[in-house]
């Protein structure tokens, strides 16, 4: 049995938490922090022995679900044989040969190479490293990265640059020179009055362009995007947005990174959204659904257009001087390789494509009518709803209201974790790839529950 108290205890005074209010959490304000103890299928438990529907997959990343023995197993005889190894100076396993080869076989564009991480945040910090190389070795200054407001891409130093959200700068003396921003492709926020998805798609792709002639096409070296903005509100780009940006892209010469570490994998319906899209990614960064979570691993998948010259220098410039301790780690491998087995064999890509569509429509059908509702959008296992004061003008909640945050409280005291996500009120769901319709029934009652327990707390205040 755990000691609650005690662990909590030790925890309070010596762990610091990820995006946590120290002052509040470090004085007891915010309460104590939540134990985790176990978890199966969509479902995990609390030392309290209190369950929650786990509808964000922990961090949109345990797409076969909690519990797999398959995994753990395949774990324990990979440590019992060999628990680690380096890959420096071309070493290497059976797992790591095998998880690459296949990585390259299915990935989205011409992949050639892989290149294995820890964290999708170190992962694009080689992309980062990769494009500067690539360039550096052709003589080009194309250096400069453009990625997107409110596009999610990592919390290191320069994947937490490109990551378009201001309040993962604020303090941080970020952004990096050379890391540049254009719009979002939210077409809800950023569509002017009768302007059509297509029209909105072609304005944002000439805002891009004009930022690369502004800037000098020979100075940028890359475009960084996620198929489906992920932690900046959950939203699918409107129509015509790829096929828009990829003609920009191929007019100057500039490299596409897919950021690929929420919709790979299957959570979109597809195999990644690049395919869903139609994007022909010159570099893909995956990580999350790689293992499920179960330890941690990315990859930086490294396409030929881009290896090729990396190859073709190397007489000239020696090793390849880039790599971590743990790049390639075997028991991650052994991991990964199970998970994409059960990912494969149990079809968990058109699993979200069809239970996708009864969760996008039964998310439609509860809370597209109510009031204080002004979008509900979503693709395959994705979802998000976004609450605003006043539908027909758009008007926001003042901040100081907390609506998403409420929303998502009320939802957590039903034993539904839903996500409070930021720039805006938006409530987020990326349930895990195995869950069923009937549990999403329960995610989607659940979650009306708790915004109807908002929205009367709202009347009652507006009465008082």
């Amino acid at each position: 049995m755990i000691d609650v108290k005690a662990t909590a205890e030790r925890d309070r005074s010596s762990v610091l938490h990820p995006f946590t209010q120290l002052k509040e959490f470090a004085s007891g304000k915010a309460g104590d922090p939540t134990i985790i103890t176990g978890g199966k299928g969509i479902r995990i438990e609390d030392a309290q022995g209190r369950g929650y529907i786990d509808g964000l997959a922990g961090l949109y990343c345990v797409n076969i679900g909690y519990g797999r023995t398959e995994v753990t197993e395949a774990i324990a005889r990979q440590a019992y044989n060999l628990a680690y190894y380096h890959t420096y100076a071309a070493h290497t396993t059976e797992e790591l040969a095998t998880l690459a080869d296949r990585l390259v076989r299915t990935a989205p564009g011409k992949a050639s190479k892989v290149f294995f991480g820890l964290s999708g945040s170190d992962a694009n910090e080689t992309q980062a490293k990769l494009v500067w190389y690539y360039n550096n070795l052709r003589g080009q200054p194309k250096k400069k990265i453009i990625s997107r407001e409110r596009g999610y891409h990592g919390c290191s130093v320069i994947s937490g640059s490109m990551t378009g959200m201001s309040f993962y700068h604020d303090h941080m003396d970020l952004p990096f020179p050379g890391i540049l921003h254009t719009g979002a492709p939210h077409y809800y926020w950023g569509a002017e009055p009768g302007e059509t998805e297509e029209s909105f798609s072609r304005r944002r792709a000439a805002e891009l362009e004009e930022l690369i002639v502004r800037e000098g096409p020979d100075t940028i070296g890359a475009f960084i995007a996620e198929p489906v903005l992920g932690t900046g509100g959950i939203a699918p780009p409107p129509s015509g947005y790829w096929r828009e940006v990829k003609a920009v892209l191929s007019r100057y010469d500039v490299l596409l990174i897919a950021d690929e570490v929420i919709c790979g994998f299957g959570r979109t319906g597809a195999d990644f959204g690049s395919t869903l899209y139609g994007i022909d990614p010159d570099l893909v960064t995956v990580a999350k659904g790689l293992t499920s979570g179960y330890v941690p691993l990315s990859a930086a998948i490294v396409g030929e257009r881009v290896y090729s010259v990396m190859e073709e220098a190397a007489n000239r410039v020696g090793v390849f001087s880039h790599g971590y301790t743990y790049s390639g780690h075997p028991i991650a491998a052994a991991a990964a390789n199970v998970v994409l087995d059960i990912v494969e064999k149990e079809r968990l890509s058109d699993r979200a494509k069809t239970v996708g569509a009864h969760f996008q429509k039964r998310l439609k059908d509860r809370f597209a009518q109510l009031e204080i509702v002004g979008e509900v959008r979503g693709v395959g296992l994705l979802g998000a709803v976004e609450f605003v004061a006043d539908r027909r003008t758009k008007r926001r909640f003042d901040p100081q209201l907390k609506i998403g945050a409420r929303i998502s409280k009320a939802a957590r005291d039903r034993g539904l974790i839903a996500r409070a996500m930021p720039h805006g009120d938006i409530l987020g769901f990326a349930p895990p790839l195995v869950v069923s319709e009937s549990e999403i029934d329960e995610i989607i009652d659940l979650a009306y529950r708790a915004t109807k327990q908002v929205m009367d707390e709202l009347a009652k205040a507006s009465l008082a």
